[in-house]
Parts: C-alpha cells; structure tokens; sequence
C-alpha cells in the first residue's frame, strides 16, 4: 500500500504530530480552501525535527502555497535536509521583479547537484499554487498547478533522518514571503492525476 503523509498548516505549534521550532511570528490566516500559515518574509519560519523524505527511494514531495508580491528575489520556502552532511532537497521561488515568480527545485544527493530553474514559465504572485517535485527513481521532474516545467535525470541516495524547515531554509537564510496551506510527502512518484489541488 501507498505510504502518504500530508501536513495541514492550521496551527504553528505542531506538524505531522510533531512539535515545531517558531522563528518570528507565522500568523494562521484563512484562505479560500481552509486555514493557512502566513510568513512575513523576514523572521517567519517553521522547523520541525523530522525528515518525512527520509528512507524513500521515489517520492512527490507537494506543497499548496501562495507567493506574495514584495518578498525577496529568492525565497527557499521547503527545505528536507539530512541531520549530518549536505544532501538535501529544496522547493523555491524566484520573484522576478514584476510581480511574478517561477518554481526553482534543487536535489543534492552525493555528487548529484542538480538544480531545476524553470525561468521560462512564469506566474502572477498573490495567488495560490501546487508545486510538486517528483523522483521515480532516475528523473526528478517539477510541476507548478499539474503541468511539468523541467526534468533532469540525477543519481539519488534516499535521504537519512534530519530536519525540514517551512518559510525559510533550515540555516534561517533566504525567508518566504506568502502562505503555506498544505504540504504532502508521497513514497511513491505521483501522476498529476493524483496531486493535490491548488
């Protein structure tokens, strides 16, 4: 059977059933489909002590989020990280100066870097996305609301225990201007079919 795992953001003291570290002030909020966590941009962040990529050999890590306007040219706003060395796996924003943005993913995995900047396909900000970075096992593939913007082929090493960090890359840099609602980790590579809806 499919492991799955999704996260509701409707409360900033615990995700997943685990406690989480508050950087600044992550407000709730309502939005169109449920409670949400807000993030200024600037102190805002989430951290909870757990990897939920970790062990998996394929995986579609989504996220349901909303980019606002004003926030920093780059913004890191899901980052897994192992608790010792530097693989990791990221989802982040690129803002582009005229009130849009573009999904930039990144895997690093032993000697894989490889970094999927999808500059070409651009979306207004002030509205709500999915994002959905997916690995089967030798491409990874990103998509923004089910349609694919970039794919590259990488060698990966399933991730060890470690940290993942909301709003904010985990070494507290690079802070997310916008709003999370839902965040899904998926132990197996999703057709788009099957992801979450914006």
């Amino acid at each position: 059977m499919m492991k799955q795992t999704a996260w509701d953001l409707n409360n900033v003291s615990s995700l997943g059933g685990y406690a989480t570290h508050v950087l600044g002030a992550p407000r709730l909020m309502e939005s169109p489909q449920g409670k949400a966590i807000e993030f200024d941009g600037q102190h805002d962040g989430i951290i909870v002590d757990t990897n939920p990529l970790a062990g998996m050999e394929r995986f579609t890590l989504e996220v349901i989020f909303r980019p606002d306007a004003g926030g920093a040219k780059e913004q890191r706003f899901v980052h897994l990280q192992e608790a010792v060395g530097e693989n990791r796996i990221l989802i982040e924003t690129r803002l582009t100066g005229d009130k849009r943005w573009f999904l930039d993913t990144f895997i690093r995995s032993g000697e894989t870097n490889q970094t999927l900047y999808a500059e070409k396909f651009l979306h207004p900000v002030d509205e709500w996305y999915q994002a959905a970075l997916v690995f089967d096992g030798r491409e990874m593939r990103h998509y923004v609301n089910g349609i694919q913007e970039m794919s590259a082929l990488i060698q990966y090493q399933p991730m060890k225990p470690g940290q993942i960090s909301l709003g904010v890359r985990l070494n507290r840099v690079f802070w997310f201007k916008g709003a999370i609602r839902k965040v899904r980790f998926t132990h197996e590579a999703l057709a788009p079919r099957d992801f979450l809806k914006p």
